[in-house]
């Protein structure tokens, strides 16, 4: 090899690249705008799952559900990097039968009575509020036994488990589990009366990012933290950023979230996809509950969680 076009020749034939002629950098001074702040409204979304309904036959697909897909170029799925949130629904008499899978998956019920979710065996009622959690590779079925269509938010890790690529899926041989249990209560299960008594107790995140905040579980779950906010009418937050992904869910209110040339206008049941390393901040119109789902347990995990607070504008 007399010459660099030589050299690098041979370092293409072998499918090595030099560290001191990348085509694309490897390292860069802070997390890059890849995926996109993202509002999806929960009036838009409905119409079309309760014609789905009529259309799509529960047993197609198992699920009946709608996947919030962030368009940036190049993504099929994800919401955000790590996450997945989806809008699903399940009319009376419905049944979803039972699997399972290595991603770890929560619900947020939205409206509706008479649902319940069956996990390892275990039978808890879903009301609206209540957060319900599906760790990895538990059992888990749901079913309508009341008389209204019932609507409800998903987020799971499936991104993250992408990413990783230790993905494993199973349904239950028998359909649906065969000793079940019925409970009142459950780990599984954060009921949204005790969320709202919790938050009666609680104080301000240290980051300013609600008037008062409480996390469910510590974490919810291995890869997954879910915190519910509290802001009155007239709340403005500071100006915050951090590397942990998460999806906002609004249980009730209304109000704006500002991200860079983005302005969203969110009421009850809308989704916001807030990626990592994204300044953004909320301006409450309404008395509001979000129920904020993030990757912070990853991120602290990895030693990669920083955040910042700027002063509001």
């Amino acid at each position: 090899m007399s010459d660099l076009e030589e050299l690098y020749a041979a370092i293409d034939a072998l499918n090595l690249e030099g560290g001191w002629h990348r085509k694309t950098p490897s390292l860069w001074s802070e997390p890059r705008e890849n995926f996109l702040p993202m509002l999806w409204r929960y009036a838009d979304v409905k119409p079309i799952l309760e014609r789905a309904g009529h259309l799509v036959d529960h047993r197609m697909a198992d699920r009946r559900n709608l996947t919030l897909r962030n368009p940036v170029e190049g993504n099929l799925y994800a919401t955000v990097r790590t996450l997945v949130g989806a809008y699903q629904s399940i009319k009376p008499g419905e049944v979803a039968d039972a699997h399972r899978h290595t991603p770890n998956a929560l619900r947020i019920i939205l409206e509706g009575q008479g649902t319940y979710t069956v996990v390892d065996g275990v039978r808890v009622e879903m009301r609206p509020g209540d957060v319900l959690l599906t760790p990895s590779w538990c059992w888990h079925s749901h079913a309508n036994a009341g008389p209204d269509e019932c609507f409800w938010v998903d987020v799971l890790d499936v991104p993250l488990v992408h990413l990783l690529e230790p993905m494993f899926f199973e349904r239950h041989p028998d359909r649906l589990e065969q000793n079940v249990v019925s409970v009142a209560e459950s780990p599984i299960a954060f009921r949204w009366e005790a969320s709202l008594a919790a938050l009666d107790k609680a104080t301000a995140p240290t980051n300013g990012m609600a008037q008062r905040e409480i996390e469910l579980g510590a974490p919810a779950l291995k890869s997954t933290a879910v915190h519910v906010q509290r802001m009155p009418a007239g709340f403005v937050s500071p100006r915050y950023r951090t590397t942990a992904n998460a999806i906002f869910t609004v249980i009730e209110g209304r109000g704006t979230t500002r991200c860079g040339n983005s302005e969203m206008r969110w009421a009850k049941g809308d989704m916001i996809a807030m990626p990592a390393w994204r300044t953004y901040q909320h301006e409450v119109d309404r008395d509001t509950h979000l129920v904020r789902v993030s990757d912070e347990p990853v991120m602290r995990a990895l030693g990669l969680l920083r955040d910042e607070v700027a002063a509001a504008v």
